[in-house]
């Protein structure tokens, strides 16, 4: 046998050299980082400038979810693949209706309540939501009691308290939207969960989930449309009483836009993930809050006090907990490589915990 030519050191310089990511590697990654930030802070601001002079949020978002099942069907019929994914009724409203019911109320209250609160109290408050998918996660045996989780809470909570105390621009209308849209997002993120672990609904792909999402999300959010903005809209003049057909196009065309960056926003998610991993996703949307309150004060002119900003870096402190705590679960599980336990998913709920301040109606992004 012909010995090697290369000396031992050699060899450890190599493989050390093909653990160190190149920077090309580097350069996507920050790319589609910056990818995401575009489509996910675009929207958050988006939705706030679009109510200041359209001052229907169900109706937009009925408009958001057909544009994301259009493209969502488009993009199917385009795949590659050798076969779609198409559930049966049963299943479909067993299973998919009741995460599409509760994705659309906590979707459609997000969007209210921009026409009340700041983009900063917004973000803020929508952060509650993980205290709300910890303890459907708890009723549901998804996640195990552990002390930590209290010291998660206190954070969470306490920081709300601090950002919301004594606020120059609170309203307390708008806020009770948020909050209710965060409880309705700990139901959604649970359902979310246990769908997403159901392997025989072939529902893994993004599109393929934001395709069977919609229509039921539209069915649940077209009865409160009905009732709260039916008649307003029908007699207002910026939708059926339009008196120019351009502005009435040109209307509608902004409202569309909302929708495109809605399926962008998912898309990215799935692209940031595949190509570097889900705590990637989670750590990037930590930093993304920082960045959506400095863009609030500086361009939609939030006012935050020094407390404000204290009880936001506290909240910040429990979201990075959890997602530490997520990390070395899925370290750990991997390490000593145990079976999971069933409905136990450490690396998917570190996708979904950074989707919960998101107040997009795109489906849920691949594990």
């Amino acid at each position: 046998m012909r010995p090697s030519s290369l000396s031992p050191s050699s060899g450890r310089r190599q493989r050390q050299h093909r653990r160190v990511p190149g920077a090309s590697s580097v350069a996507l990654a920050a790319g589609l980082v910056l990818l995401y930030y575009a489509f996910s802070i675009g929207i958050t601001f988006y939705n706030k400038w679009i109510m200041k002079s359209f001052g229907f949020p169900l109706f937009m978002t009925l408009l958001h979810l057909l544009v994301i099942f259009l493209l969502s069907g488009l993009a199917r019929r385009c795949a590659k693949r050798p076969a779609r994914p198409l559930l049966p009724w049963a299943a479909y409203l067993r299973q998919v209706a009741p995460a599409a019911l509760s994705t659309a109320l906590d979707v459609g209250l997000s969007n209210w309540s921009f026409l009340y609160i700041t983009v900063s109290l917004y973000t803020m408050t929508k952060s509650s939501a993980v205290l709300f998918i910890l303890f459907f996660s708890l009723i549901f045996k998804l996640e195990e009691p552990r002390a930590a989780l209290v010291v998660v809470v206190l954070l969470i909570a306490g920081g709300l308290f601090l950002f919301t105390y004594k606020a120059t621009q609170f309203d307390t209308e708008g806020f009770a939207m948020v909050l209710g849209a965060s409880f309705l997002g700990g139901i959604r993120w649970t359902l979310t969960q246990m769908l997403l672990q159901k392997d025989e609904l072939g529902l893994q792909n993004p599109i393929d989930t934001m395709f069977h999402l919609q229509p039921a999300m539209f069915l649940g959010l077209f009865p409160l449309f009905a009732a709260f903005e039916g008649l307003p809209l029908s007699a207002s003049e910026k939708m059926f009483r339009f008196y120019e057909v351009e502005l009435l196009l040109v209307l509608l065309g902004k409202l569309t836009l909302g929708g495109m960056l809605a399926f962008g926003l998912g898309f990215s998610e799935f692209l940031l993930v595949s190509k570097t991993s889900s705590l990637a996703l989670s750590i990037s949307g930590i930093f993304k809050e920082v960045c959506t309150l400095l863009l609030a004060t500086h361009l939609m002119g939030d006012h935050l006090s020094l407390l404000n900003w204290l009880g936001f870096v506290v909240c910040l402190l429990g979201l990075s907990l959890h997602v530490a705590l997520k990390a070395l679960s899925a370290t750990g599980q991997k390490g000593t490589h145990q079976p999971k336990e069933p409905g136990s998913s450490p690396d998917l709920e570190l996708l979904l915990l950074h989707r919960q301040e998101q107040e997009d109606p795109v489906g849920f992004p691949q594990r």
